[in-house]
């Protein structure tokens, strides 16, 4: 079966509460949505999830010199990836989705790439700014 490239999906929209998950990082860690605590210049956390292995991506982040977390949604494979709406069942990996998630766990910005293209940091940067820009007023709040 052909790769279900024409297939439309939609990321999970701003608002939505971000779906909980809890999943293995190599030197045998594991992180969890509620674990992803907000830091430096944005208060923001990088972590990358695919359905591949930890070793896979042990691999990965060496070859590529990667210094964030790298999350492995292995087993039972893609479980959070659909939680995500990015799961492609026929294919047995997960769309090129990113996510930015507000300290209230909620999906502040969301955007689904071409599986063959990388998506790049420039939406997640102006995300981030927005975001940051936001917060000042919500603390000032009663």
């Amino acid at each position: 079966m052909a790769p279900s490239a024409s297939r439309s999906r939609v990321p999970l929209a701003p608002g939505t509460r971000a779906p909980p998950f809890t999943l293995s990082a190599p030197a045998d860690k594991v992180v969890s949505l509620f674990d992803a605590r907000i830091q430096e210049q944005h208060r923001a956390q990088v972590l990358g999830v695919s359905v591949d292995s930890v070793w896979a991506h042990r691999a990965f982040a060496r070859e590529r010199n990667l210094h964030f977390p790298l999350l492995a949604d292995f087993h039972p494979k893609g479980e959070v990836a659909q939680r995500y709406s990015v799961y492609r069942e026929q294919d047995g990996f997960c769309e090129r989705a990113l996510y930015v998630i507000d300290g209230e766990q909620r999906i502040f910005w969301s955007h689904l790439s071409p599986i063959d293209v990388n998506p790049g940091a420039d939406g997640v940067l102006d995300a981030l700014e927005r975001l940051s820009a936001r917060q000042p007023q919500a603390e000032a709040r009663p």
